[in-house]
């Protein structure tokens, strides 16, 4: 990761459809090719985290629709943690070799893992909830990085990039997809989880975008009952989140400044002294370089670290939300979205997935009063389900016969997504072109 260019109570089934869905009416550093490494006792792996647009899905591509088996309830995770000292991030996670390597030669205890995102830029065959216990039982303090959508202005003119229009939305799903990550290897509820902004061009209208996106990224984690980081380069995120700090602005619980100046501290000429001042900081000092520590040679950027981190192993117990939808993605007349029940492993979760949009019919009246109150939503697509409690699935939508005409009609189609499934709801802004 760097500022740079070359980074979660069954309801009556018999009312569930009546209720709840009514009937239808920067740049790679050289390294590894392709940002993996080699399985041999040196990692040349490229600090950077951020590059190819990629959407991260565990057991497949985007789309793989293989339902993922649940973790045990009651597993040892890692949970949330003060550190103060030296730190490094390397784009993919090292070995457990290696990092006992340098758990025992060098300045290092800290450590820096990109858990998901889809501007993710290098594989992580080492990233396991194996891995995770053994590196926190062996004293290393982990920080857990998410590669997500990138302002509308970045420097990385490889990765995809948010939407003005739907920022908050856009970084409900990242945050709930992130959190999902972080579960996947047993980072527990508690833990930060850093979203990685990669600088950008600081214009009034990438700013606001931006800004409200991190917001939302921040909402979205409490609610899920994780903390909140964003990384990002002093000169753009940082300042933008500084100049809002100590207003209503849901600022995130630690920042880490990519401000390569050398100084191994938490000072920034962007951030105020009273600006995040409680251990919730993080310096990015140098930028990807090797070094080598018991033999080993690994390709990293420095950091030094105060703030809240993933260390000890903690009991706990998994507590879901009822229903999650994340990675929803749309390609010609087909929809994608990936939906989780958050019910204990013992019950299945029936559900529905609806697309529905606005139509105008002939106006009863006149004026523009009467248009509006003429205009009615429609179901284009619909499909139900039926899964596990505890696992994923990512469901293809395609649109129907009213949905198909409209689309080519009008050339793009605006619809509303609604999963539901009894007791939860989820909705979000869609767009067919």
């Amino acid at each position: 990761m760097r500022s740079r260019s070359t980074r979660i109570a069954i309801a009556v089934l018999l009312s569930f459809a009546a209720s709840i869905l009514p009937a239808a009416g920067a740049g790679a550093a050289t390294g590894a090719a392709d940002g993996i490494c080699s399985p041999s006792g040196v990692d040349r792996c490229p600090a950077g985290g951020v590059g190819l647009p990629r959407l991260t899905v565990r057991g497949g591509d985007a789309s793989s629709s293989a339902i993922a088996a649940p973790a045990p309830e009651g597993t040892i995770a890692a949970g949330p943690a003060v550190f103060t000292g030296y730190g490094f991030d390397a784009c993919t996670a090292p070995s457990s070799r290696s990092m006992r390597a340098w758990r025992e030669s060098s300045p290092f205890e800290a450590v820096g893992v990109y858990v998901g995102g889809r501007n993710r830029g290098c594989t992580q065959p080492n990233l396991t909830a194996a891995w995770v216990r053994e590196q926190v039982a062996n004293g290393w303090h982990l920080i857990p990085i998410y590669v997500g959508l990138q302002a509308p202005t970045s420097s990385c003119t490889s990765c995809a990039t948010l939407n003005s229009s739907f920022a908050a939305a856009q970084a409900e799903t990242e945050a709930e997809d992130a959190v999902a990550d972080a579960e996947a290897i047993g980072i527990g509820p508690g833990s930060p989880i850093y979203h990685d902004m990669e600088s950008y061009s600081r214009t009034a209208s990438a700013s606001a975008s931006t800004m409200t996106f991190l917001a939302a990224w921040t909402t979205r984690l409490h609610e899920l009952g994780y903390a909140s980081g964003v990384y990002s380069s002093s000169a753009s995120g940082i300042a933008d989140l500084n100049r809002r700090w100590g207003t209503s602005f849901a600022s995130p619980d630690n920042i880490w400044t990519a401000n390569w100046n050398g100084d191994a501290d938490t000072e920034d000429p962007n951030l105020s002294d009273d600006a995040w001042p409680n251990h919730q900081r993080i310096h990015q000092y140098r930028g990807g370089h090797d070094e080598v520590w018991g033999g080993v040679r690994i390709n990293i950027d420095s950091n030094y670290v105060d703030a809240m981190t993933v260390g000890t192993a903690v009991e706990t117990v998994r507590q879901l939300p009822p229903l999650t939808v994340s990675r929803v993605s749309v390609a010609g007349k087909t929809l994608r979205v990936r939906v989780r029940c958050g019910w204990t492993p013992d019950l299945v979760c029936p559900g529905q997935i609806r697309l529905r949009t606005r139509v105008r019919t002939t106006p009863s009246g006149r004026g523009r009063r009467a248009a509006r109150s003429d205009r009615r939503r429609i179901a284009v697509a619909a499909r139900t389900f039926r899964l596990r409690g505890g696992s994923s699935h990512t469901f293809v939508v395609l649109l129907d016969s009213r949905g198909r005409p409209l689309l080519a009609q009008r050339g793009r189609l605006r619809a509303q997504l609604l999963v539901a499934i009894p007791g939860a709801r989820k909705t979000r802004s869609v767009l067919f072109r």
